[in-house]
């Protein structure tokens, strides 16, 4: 499976602490009950753990979720 990641029309940071033990459909969740958006329309979602050393990304690709996780072992990020 390649992913074009020049694709996605949006790309969402979802503010605040996201609980990173969620799946893709928790994840979903939480983008269509507390945001209101379209899960299906060519959007990249990102979600940022406590840490702030860890996020997840969720992103349709027209026939399913993939699900993105990234760990810095050294640094962090600076999250809305």
């Amino acid at each position: 499976m390649l992913v074009n990641w020049h694709d996605p029309d949006y790309i969402y940071l979802v503010c605040g602490k996201t609980d990173m033990r969620k799946g893709i459909d928790g994840l979903a969740m939480v983008i269509a009950e507390n945001y209101g958006l379209e899960l299906y329309n060519n959007s990249l979602f990102l979600f940022c753990g406590g840490r702030n050393n860890r996020f997840k990304g969720l992103f349709w690709d027209g026939e399913g979720f993939i699900m993105l996780y990234k760990r810095f072992e050294n640094g962090h990020l600076s999250w809305p």
